[in-house]
């Protein structure tokens, strides 16, 4: 790929590093504010949780509620309409299990909405590439260096946007994270399962799941800490359940804590389908179909903010003049696994995201998207979700798109 200058100092305008629903709605919302724009993605394909960790749904578009309030649109509704294309309905559906409105999705056509959504918007994107390093001043990033499968090599922009969900960006140009909340605790991760062979004529018994755990966990090698039947629904097209039955604590971010998660996850999903299998009807030819490419993270790194969105926000539905984007996805707070505690978003069911939410603390040319942005646990909580992700996003490359509008 030949790296062609908007700016002779710069190779970019823009440059974004992660791929999920942040990076996407940072990438389109710089590219459609003119600027010259790469994307940088560790995976062979875009997409975040919901191609990498299975989590096939996008959450927080809509407000909860009796009706699907709409609170993102911009260049999501590119992809969703792209979605639609490619035979999704993308219509909000009301989790049965949560009363949330949700979007259902298949993995693979968002894989492909996503390539075409960005090509059709010039936005220039390298997937097997990390940021591996990065230059900096005092109060700049200058150049970051891509480790990609040619080797490395150095690209510069005016302006970088932190959307790889854990902070990888802020971490390698030295900015000092915060852990888990305020004590260091995480969130607990996620391994969605995909399960094949159900009997779509069947259906689904969630007491006989409980009742099958109940059972399995007395003397399962990886007991589920949700004792509710877990959270399912039927993938769009299939017959394919979508299945979050998987909650785990995880103690640190060391590699040898994601390694034995990830390898646990794996194990956890074949033992419970034969739960399944075992004890659901119309499941007993059920298999295991998919599992993500990675375990669902929940919480990682935090980067410091010029403002940290709060609990209270939230719970009293603040609105202000600076917002940029809207948070309506609950207060879901997954401190201990397979527990989670949800709280609505107070006022009119909305709370603003303001600007300095996605402006790094002390970096004038860094922008926050997506699970990276400010905000302290409670509001965290909320904010994760890929719906607000698109929507933070696009406001975090519309930003660093007119950098000098915001370098005061």
């Amino acid at each position: 790929m030949a790296l062609v200058s908007a700016k002779p100092e710069s190779d970019y305008d823009v440059i974004v590093a992660g791929g999920g629903a942040g990076g996407i709605g940072a990438a389109l919302g710089a590219a459609q504010a003119g600027a010259r724009v790469l994307l940088v993605e560790k995976y062979g394909f875009l997409g975040g949780a919901a191609t990498t960790s299975n989590v096939l749904a996008y959450c927080g578009f809509f407000q909860q509620g009796p009706e699907p309030i709409k609170a993102v649109g911009g260049v999501a509704d590119l992809v969703l309409e792209e979605l639609r294309m490619l035979g999704l309905d993308c219509e909000p559906f009301c989790s049965p299990t949560t009363q949330n409105w949700i979007i259902l999705l298949e993995p693979e056509s968002v894989k492909l909405a996503l390539d075409r959504v960005l090509a059709a918007q010039g936005v220039d994107v390298l997937l097997h590439t990390r940021v591996a390093a990065a230059a900096r001043t005092a109060e700049r990033i200058q150049s970051v260096t891509l480790a990609g499968m040619e080797g490395r090599r150095r690209v510069s922009a005016e302006a970088f946007v932190d959307a790889t969900g854990d902070a990888n960006l802020s971490l390698i140009a030295g900015l000092d994270c915060r852990i888990g909340n305020d004590t260091g605790h995480l969130q607990a991760v996620t391994g969605p399962i995909r399960v094949g062979g159900r009997d779509p004529a069947v259906t689904i018994d969630r007491a006989a799941i409980i009742n099958g755990f109940a059972l399995y966990n007395q003397t399962g090698n990886y007991p589920s800490a949700r004792l509710d039947g877990g959270i399912y629904t039927l993938v769009p097209r299939t017959g394919d359940m979508w299945w979050m039955m998987y909650d785990h604590a995880l103690p640190d971010l060391t590699s040898a804590s994601f390694t034995k998660t990830e390898q646990d996850s794996r194990a956890a999903a074949f033992d419970y389908v034969e739960v399944l299998r075992q004890h659901v009807p119309g499941f007993e030819n059920a298999f295991v179909l998919q599992t993500g490419p990675q375990i669902g993270i929940r919480e990682s790194r935090h980067p410091p903010a010029r403002y940290e969105l709060t609990g209270e926000d939230l719970r009293t539905g603040r609105q202000r003049e600076d917002g940029v984007a809207r948070a309506v996805w609950p207060i879901e707070d997954h401190t201990i696994p397979g527990q989670p505690v949800y709280q609505p978003i107070g006022g009119a069911g909305f709370a603003d995201i303001p600007l300095d939410c996605l402006r790094a603390k002390g970096v004038a040319n860094l922008f926050y998207a997506g699970r990276t942005i400010g905000a302290d646990a409670l509001a965290y909580a909320s904010i994760r979700v890929m719906g607000t992700a698109f929507a933070t996003g696009e406001a975090a490359g519309k930003a660093a798109a007119s950098l000098p509008q915001w370098e005061a």
